[in-house]
């Protein structure tokens, strides 16, 4: 089957309950802010309105530069649904007091978010211990900072015995082909000239299968999500078809996810290589909403209070993750 019949079918069924269950629709519109240049594999549907047609209404897609301003957004009432939000905002704003829900996971990128132990050191996951009295270069106080506190502890190294020394991707990089530091944590591009002398402590997948994940999430406003849940679980529903289809034949969605994304087709396709959509039922299970996700949402918070990018955490952020929209 191909993805436009695909879409299409999931398009006509999903229309058909919400317009069963909610009868005449209370709006026309919803506003969903996305990233530009960050392809993703629901643009084929976003593109080609699959849905506006399962929604029954229309769906303006709006660009935004980061997660913060996505999160201002929809505390105003000016976005209903953020796709592909940053975990880290997500986690700032609900502390503070924003509305928002966490109803599924957008896409995975373990593998542009690693720690490289330089190769000279010796050092692998197997003797991972011998890090305890060695320099570690990483950002303080976000969702690298977490994974790595993580790691450590998974492979069980005593993270108080590790120097951890602040500095951002791009320092973390130079510090570590000079040998400043025995590992460098970071994400994007450096991580590419961190490889040149080293290798991943562990790479996306083994931190994955540990439930050790790097993510961006799709959020609601609590108000719409209580004034409109069909309509949020329909959009959950065309995203899932969209990302199964995009798996089945990624080729042919190619040309219009880059158009989507504003990207060249050779720049989508490096990024899509190091992306994944997890499908529904994965994000139900334990390492996503069924329990990780919360996990992680505590853990990160706690470091940011920690390193002072954040006053307070709070003491449970399950009430702000809710699988219901995937079942």
């Amino acid at each position: 089957m191909t993805m436009k019949k695909l879409l299409a079918g999931v398009a006509a069924g999903a229309f058909a309950l919400v317009t069963s269950a909610t009868g005449a629709l209370a709006i026309d519109s919803i506003t969903v802010a996305y990233f530009l240049e960050w392809p993703t594999a629901n643009q084929v549907a976003q593109v080609e309105k699959t849905y506006d047609e399962a929604l029954g209404v229309e769906v303006e897609w709006r660009a935004f530069g980061n997660g913060n301003e996505m999160t201002q957004a929809m505390v105003s009432g000016d976005v209903h649904i953020a796709y592909s939000q940053g975990f880290v905002p997500f986690v700032v704003g609900v502390s503070n007091g924003a509305p928002l829900k966490l109803v599924g996971i957008a896409v995975t990128y373990a593998e542009n978010d690693l720690c490289i132990v330089r190769d000279d050191s010796g050092i692998t996951k197997e003797n991972a211990g011998e890090l305890e009295g060695m320099k570690v270069a990483t950002p303080i106080g976000n969702v690298t900072h977490y994974k790595l506190l993580r790691t450590l502890d998974h492979l069980g190294v005593d993270a108080s015995m590790v120097d951890l020394v602040q500095m951002n991707p791009a320092d973390a990089a130079v510090a570590l082909i000079r040998g400043d530091v025995a590992m460098g944590c970071a994400f994007g591009g450096a991580l590419d000239r961190m490889r040149e002398v080293g290798s991943p402590l562990m790479t996306g997948a083994e931190q994955e299968a540990v439930g050790i994940n790097t993510f961006d999430i799709v959020t609601v406003t609590e108000d719409f999500a209580n004034e409109h849940p069909d309509l949020v679980r329909t959009f959950m529903e065309v995203t899932e078809a969209a990302n199964m289809a995009y798996m089945a034949d990624p080729a042919s969605a190619l040309s219009t996810i880059a158009g989507a994304a504003g990207m060249d087709e050779d720049a989508t396709t490096a990024m899509l290589a190091n992306f994944g959509f997890p499908s529904a039922s994965d994000q139900m299970g334990p390492n996503w909403l069924g329990g990780g996700v919360q996990e992680m949402t505590k853990g990160v918070a706690d470091v940011m209070v920690e390193a002072g990018n954040m006053e307070s955490s709070l003491d449970d952020y399950s009430p702000f993750v809710d699988d219901s929209f995937l079942q």
